[in-house]
């Protein structure tokens, strides 16, 4: 065995690998950037080597800085983890050619499953099924309308290169198709340097299922079984399970032995996924019908589902068959027992389309409980960058059976506290919690078909943490003071500055202005039965049942209000005259995020209308489009195309239509 591994990645994937590494007796080695320097698989590992600022491309993905990294430290091993280099044939090759062991499979069986349309190629003549679409290299946008057109409505654009739902865009009606080519090429061209694309058939009712596949260099191949990871939104995986709900025998059979044709057909090495999509339309039964999808020549995001039923660890196996020895197992003697679910906790927005959220993490707390794993590359008091994705943890639960399961999961979920960016978590409980999911009755799109409010705090929770807001900003308050009179304490925002007569006495009702995430309210807080209590409705409110975090350093920053897995951040108001007026707000266009300008859409001098895109603001590799709120003329343009912007920056501003002169 090698002595000496390098994880080639951070966050949860380079914690997962070093654990078991160490386990191991192998001596690790962290790689990271500018944004990493605290990172908790920095301070985990054996040795850690700065590779540059945090641009991926300048640090994770710089091929040439992690070989001199694995040449510094004498490293003779190299786990890519997943994302970032992990399926990059050159540096798999470049690997090979400096002597230094890749853990995944060869260099040709990358190449060969890399791009879709040539893997799809290869998956026919196995005998392996294929979606029925366009897989050619005509890349003429009205030749790929035509192909469209002929398989018929919806179709899925799928980048040639992609994966993990990145240049995929479903298209249902012909006159959508351009637009969605136009998007999905330029997410392609940003996320894979390559901007060709695919066109498949869309399966009606599809499940999302996968078979966990592993292979020696003896010419062993196995299957761990099955995962179902239908539970999606745009395309990114939310919620995988093992064994898939209502899978069969016969179908299990079936989609292995497949699985296994298709690693075999590329002479395929290690952990590897083939991805399927099933006809979710009926039961699942051995007739069935199931399509190869594509190949991931890596371990898996999902793969702790699968070691929880079969009770291995699947980056040991990596280890050892990188290091030449035999499959661990045999097919006959892979158990599967009980069932095991995993969540994604992000840090995301569902309230606000989940654009993704990032700043200093005040709290994070999981639970322990027998079945329960936590997979995590953050703690409390990191930081969730901008320039990676937005990944803060696992939540795994085995037990027994599927309901039981669930039942763990709720738990554990309504038990973890996450605050500081926004988070899914509220999402997560209610999926685990749906009766519907909880039959097993879904597809992938189970979640496109949830009404809005389903992604949001229902409206008297949203009353219950203002209230809780301003008790807690109250107690922050009066411990900053040391219960000292705050009149002249030279707090600008806080409503002791106030002369209203108020004392740290007896007294009845004073009303509070506050801002809650930015939207302004009124509380009115009583004080005459001894404590804090808000009023509301001509009645009286105790303080809610939730978590109050400080928001930073004192009351100016608030607090932050946990709640059903949704979060408020709740502060005393501070009037910004500037910012008044609602029609100026909507006329000037702001980054929704922290990140990366990928274009400006239109010039100064421009009519728009509302729904125009002005500008596309990339951050934690998903696009979003800013659109205009107003019709009118463009009056500047204050942002450019490549610069980094902070969330709330201004990017273009707009004269209404009413203001403009001569209309």
């Amino acid at each position: 065995m090698f002595a000496k591994l390098l994880i080639a990645n951070r966050g949860e994937i380079a914690v997962r690998v070093m654990r078991t590494a160490q386990r191991m007796g192998l001596a690790t080695v962290a790689v990271y950037s500018d944004a990493d320097a605290d990172a908790r698989h920095v301070l985990m590992a054996d040795e850690a080597v700065r590779l540059g600022p945090a641009p991926a491309l300048e640090s994770y993905l710089d091929q040439d800085k992690v070989l001199a990294a694995a040449r510094e430290t004498g490293a003779d091993a190299i786990h890519p983890g997943y994302g970032f280099l992990s399926e990059n044939a050159d540096f798999a090759q470049a690997c090979a050619d400096a002597g230094v062991t890749f853990v995944g499979p060869p260099p040709s069986a990358i190449r060969a499953m890399g791009l879709k349309d040539e893997a799809k190629a290869a998956m026919q003549q196995a005998d392996v099924p294929v979606v029925p679409g366009y897989h050619g290299d005509n890349q003429d946008g009205t030749f790929l309308r035509s192909k469209a057109y002929e398989l018929g409505y919806p179709v899925l654009i799928k980048a040639v290169a992609g994966g993990g739902g990145k240049g995929m865009r479903r298209v249902d009606k012909q006159i959508a198709f351009d637009d969605a080519l136009e998007a999905a090429r330029r997410e392609a061209a940003a996320s894979f340097g390559d901007d060709r694309v695919l066109i498949e058939k869309f399966v009606t009712n599809p499940r999302h299922i996968e078979i966990q596949v592993f292979a020696d260099a003896h010419g062993n191949v196995v299957h761990l079984n099955e995962r179902d990871c239908s539970i999606q939104r745009r395309h990114q995986k939310v919620i995988e399970e093992a064994p898939a709900p209502g899978m069969t025998p016969g179908l299990r059979a079936k989609m292995g032995a497949a699985a296994i044709a298709a690693a075999r057909a590329v002479d395929y090495r290690g952990a590897g996924t083939v991805e399927f999509i099933v006809d979710g339309s009926q039961p699942l039964s051995k007739d069935t019908q199931f399509f190869f999808m594509e190949m991931n020549t890596r371990l898996q995001v999902e793969h702790p589902v699968t070691e929880a039923v079969t009770g291995l660890d699947l980056v040991e196996w990596q280890l050892r068959v990188a290091d030449g020895e035999l499959l661990p197992l045999a097919q006959g003697a892979i158990m599967l027992e009980g069932h095991a679910v995993e969540v994604r906790l992000y840090a995301e927005d569902p309230e606000a389309g989940f654009l993704p959220s990032t700043g200093h993490l005040a709290a994070l707390d999981f639970p322990e409980a027998d079945g329960l794993r936590i997979d995590a590359g953050v703690a409390a008091g990191d930081v969730v960058s901008p320039f990676y994705d937005p990944m803060i943890a696992k939540v795994i639960a085995h037990a027994d059976d599927r309901a039981s399961v669930l039942a763990l999961l709720s738990d554990a979920l309504s038990a973890t506290q996450v605050a500081g960016p926004k988070t899914n978590l509220g999402l997560l409980r209610r999926i685990a919690e749906d009766e519907t999911f909880g039959a097993g009755r879904f597809d992938t799109g189970f979640l496109d078909d949830w009404p809005s409010e389903r992604f949001m705090l229902d409206p008297e929770h949203a009353r219950m943490a203002a209230a809780a807001g301003l008790i807690g900003l109250s107690e922050l308050v009066n411990e900053e003071a040391d219960r000292r009179d705050l009149a002249s304490g030279g707090l600008e925002s806080s409503p002791w500055a106030a002369r209203d007569g108020f004392a740290l006495g007896p007294r009845t009702t004073t009303r509070y202005r506050l801002t809650v995430d930015g939207e302004e309210t009124e509380q009115v807080l009583d004080w005459s039965h001894g404590h804090a209590r808000v009023v509301a409705a001509d009645r009286g409110h105790d303080e809610a049942d939730v978590v109050i975090v400080p928001a930073g350093e004192g009351a100016n920053d608030g607090v932050l209000v946990l709640i059903d897995g949704f979060q408020r951040h709740v502060r005393f108001a501070v009037r910004d005259i500037a910012n008044v007026d609602a029609g100026s707000a909507d006329a000037l266009a702001r980054a929704p995020m922290h990140g990366r300008v990928v274009s400006i859409d239109v010039a100064e001098g421009d009519e728009v209308q509302v729904g125009d895109t002005l500008a596309v603001v990339e951050a934690m590799k998903m696009e979003h489009a800013v659109k205009a709120r107003v019709h009118g003329t463009v009056s500047r343009v204050v942002a450019s195309a490549g610069e980094q912007v902070a969330q709330g920056a201004s990017l273009v501003e707009i004269a209404p239509a009413e203001e403009v002169p001569g209309d």
